[in-house]
Formats: structure tokens, C-alpha cells, sequence
């Protein structure tokens, strides 16, 4: 017999809820539901293919997963070609939404690397995977260097390390080449990209910290007023 995502969790005993996991407990979505929820909470995304069984308890409770987050004003998005989704703060011009999400802080060799990993994630060829070498990279980014080489180089491994392990928009394939996530083209828009091309144009002294935009989610947009 083939089990469901519906028979997934077994009720307890005299909770008194249909869905509940433990006594007392009010809650009403499936377990795999609430683990999917409690990742796209902790961001900056979840992926299907890492974490099939909870992509397909997503698949099957995406209404009701929407709808509490949209109790916490987050939007959802979804991609079902390349099995991820992330959640950010919603748009809409009919009211003042507040900040749920904290951003996280980018700095210009960050934000310089992204823009070169999305680039050559759009300009591939087809469906395969896009696999990059850190050199090219670091190549692409060499002409933004200040300072001497060594601490020029020492940011950029730092920030490379960043994209594999806190932000997960490259995955290794070896020490020297790492494969780029479809997330990236969602993380900065056009207009977005023409500003910071404009603003690597005259970099100054010293690493610059610069505010991330709210297109994806590596930064949702933090209201000041809200804090």
C-alpha cells in the first residue's frame, strides 16, 4: 500500500485536534507541513531536490501553507521547474506592511560576486546545470580590487565560502568549482542590477556595506519605521 502525504502523521490520542502532534497541541497542518513552513522561515530558501518528502508536503498543502504566511504578511514564491521557494515580505500598495523577515547585510564583494554568478547563470545555454570555477570568478571581480592583492584575495575566498554555506547559492562540485543555483536570477532585479553596476563604477576605500533589495530571499526589505 502506498502512503499519502495525508497519512504522513498519525493523530494523538485525546488531543482533540485531527492534525495534532502532541497534547495540547492547536496546530492543524500535517508535521512535514510545519517542517516545510519552519524552513522557509529560516531561509534564505528551501529546495525540493535537497528535501523531496517535504517539497511534496508543500506540493499538497501550498494553500494552506500561503495562507499563514500571509497571517505574518510573506508572500510566497515558488518555482516548480527547478523545485525551490522562499518567502518575502508582500507587495501590495493598500496598506503599510510591516518587516517580518531580517535582511541579511551584503558587502560589496557579496553583492559583486552575485551579480557575476547571476550573469553567467543567464547568458548558459539550455536546462543543464551551470557550473562556474572560482577563478573566473575571481577573474570577473579583479577589476574591482583596492588594496593589496593578498587582502583583495583574502575577501574574495571569504566571500565565496559566504555563497556556499550562508547564503547556498552555489553548490561545490570541487575545491575550485561550484554549481550556481537558479535562485540567484531571482535574487536582484534589472533595475536593481543597473543601480549597482552604477555604484561599483566608484568604489572607495575600504569594504562597503551595501542595503540588499527585497527581490529575493537573501534580503527582504526592512522597514525603519518598524523597528
Amino acid at each position: 500500500m502506498t502512503s499519502t502525504v495525508t497519512d504522513l502523521v498519525e493523530p494523538v490520542e485525546g488531543s482533540g485536534s485531527p492534525g495534532s502532534l502532541w497534547t495540547g497541541d492547536t496546530g492543524t497542518l500535517r508535521e512535514d507541513s510545519r517542517r516545510v513552513l519552519l524552513e522557509l522561515l529560516k531561509g534564505p530558501y528551501f529546495s525540493g531536490r535537497a528535501r523531496p518528502r517535504l517539497w511534496a508536503a508543500l506540493s499538497a498543502d501550498e494553500g494552506a501553507i500561503r495562507a499563514r504566511l500571509h497571517d505574518l504578511f510573506l508572500d510566497l514564491v515558488i518555482d516548480p521547474v527547478d523545485e525551490f521557494a522562499f518567502v518575502r515580505k508582500v507587495r501590495t500598495s493598500e496598506l503599510k506592511v510591516p518587516s517580518a523577515l531580517r535582511s541579511e547585510a551584503l558587502t560589496f564583494i557579496d553583492t559583486a560576486m552575485l551579480l557575476v554568478l547571476r550573469q553567467i547563470l543567464l547568458t548558459a545555454s539550455g536546462d543543464a546545470r551551470v557550473i562556474v570555477g572560482k577563478p573566473e570568478v575571481f577573474e570577473r571581480l579583479a577589476v574591482y580590487r583596492d588594496g593589496d592583492e593578498a587582502t583583495f584575495r583574502g575577501n574574495l575566498n571569504a566571500a565565496w565560502t559566504r555563497m556556499l554555506n550562508r547564503f547556498r547559492v552555489l553548490h561545490a562540485v570541487d575545491d575550485e568549482r561550484a554549481e550556481i543555483s537558479p535562485v540567484v536570477r531571482f535574487l536582484i532585479d534589472a533595475d536593481r542590477v543597473a543601480e549597482l553596476t552604477a555604484a561599483y563604477r566608484s568604489v572607495v576605500d575600504g569594504p562597503e556595506e551595501l542595503s540588499p533589495s527585497d527581490e529575493g530571499p537573501l534580503e527582504p526589505e526592512t522597514d525603519k519605521d518598524d523597528e
